[in-house]
């Protein structure tokens, strides 16, 4: 699975051999200075060796792996590489969000700048192709990106909810209780995820594409659990969600009609078809319930709820711009299958 020297020794440290340790700061500490010294903030969206890592460290806090110690979790050699990793990756994250223009700290000038935001997004529509003209092979390659994090959808955002206090929490509650599907398991989003998966004829074990999806497709999910893994950093989590749920619904109704155009059945579309009812009903509890009120109780958050909002636009306009080119080049927006299911190799 490695994808340069940082992610090697990180591979190694992980397995235990903790004489890698002082190998892994020096190789993560080069990196992110090389990084940080670039001309182009937005390398680090797309470097292998960064996002890898990245995703290695955090993925300790949700699922771990099988061939890792859970201890490993907090082990604070490990926290401080991937802080010192975490660096150039939030200040490009933080470049693209000083373009946006800050609304006043009230609830509905909070929700209409976000509805402004989000209307004015103008990347492209890797919904509308799918609808209208991908195969099934490229419908499938979408799935797979989508995989990493929708096979544990919700969960970054969750990390917010004892970060937060009264309206703030309380929307957010109402918004995850139907992710993970009203109390009913066969409803959780991240099961109808895999059921969609299964559909396609795809392996829905949970990280079984982590191998095939590039740097960006990492990033995407990265940045959510950047968020959601620092108090500090709670507003730009729940902006991140409300994002996320008010460009949700017009995508998902466009993938369940590529989806029966290709033939697939109600098992394949049912996740999409969920989240067209759903988001809908998110988008308002989202931006004014949920962000709006946040930022009354505490203004300090405002930059930060923003922050997250225009990180979810930018990395999604980021994604669609390499799934889009590779398909027009003729070639595969994966890259090629690498270690096996379950471990860090």
């Amino acid at each position: 699975m490695a994808r340069g020297p940082v992610s090697s020794e990180l591979s190694r440290a992980l397995r235990g051999d903790r004489d890698r340790l002082p190998a892994l700061r020096d190789a993560a500490g080069e990196l992110s200075r090389r990084l940080a010294a670039g001309n182009e903030p937005g390398a680090v969206l797309t470097d292998d060796d960064l996002q890898l890592c990245l995703h290695l460290l955090y993925e300790l806090h949700y699922a771990g792996f099988d061939d890792v110690d859970p201890a490993a979790e907090w082990s604070p050699e490990l926290l401080g590489v991937r802080a010192v990793l975490e660096g150039p990756f939030e200040d490009a994250l933080r470049a693209e969000a000083a373009r946006v223009r800050l609304p006043a700290p009230t609830a509905s000038a909070v929700a209409d700048g976000l509805g402004a935001l989000t209307a004015d997004d103008d990347g492209p529509s890797l919904s509308a192709f799918l609808a209208r003209a991908a195969t099934a092979g490229q419908f499938r390659e979408f799935v797979v990106h989508r995989s990493v994090y929708q096979l544990k959808e919700a969960d970054p955002h969750t990390w917010a909810l004892p970060r937060l206090t009264g309206r703030a929490k309380a929307a957010l509650a109402e918004i995850q209780i139907d992710e993970y599907g009203g109390g009913r398991p066969d409803r959780v989003h991240a099961a109808l995820y895999a059921r969609a998966m299964r559909a396609l004829g795809l392996d829905d074990t949970y990280g079984a594409h982590v191998d095939r999806v590039p740097a960006i497709t990492l990033a995407t999910v990265n940045a959510m659990s950047l968020f959601g893994l620092h108090r500090r950093l709670r507003g730009a989590v729940v902006g991140h969600l409300a994002a996320f749920e008010m460009t949700s619904t017009v995508p998902n109704r466009r993938y369940g009609a590529g989806l029966r155009r290709l033939g697939f059945g109600a098992d394949a579309t049912w996740f999409f078809d969920e989240h067209v009812e759903a988001d809908a009903v998110h988008e308002q509890i989202a931006a004014h319930d949920m962000c709006g009120s946040l930022v009354e109780d505490e203004p300090a958050l405002l930059a930060d709820v923003f922050l997250g909002a225009a990180t979810a636009l930018h990395l999604e306009r980021r994604f669609a711009e390499h799934v889009l080119t590779a398909w027009s080049s003729g070639r595969s927006s994966l890259r090629t299958r690498g270690a096996a299911v379950g471990s860090v190799a």
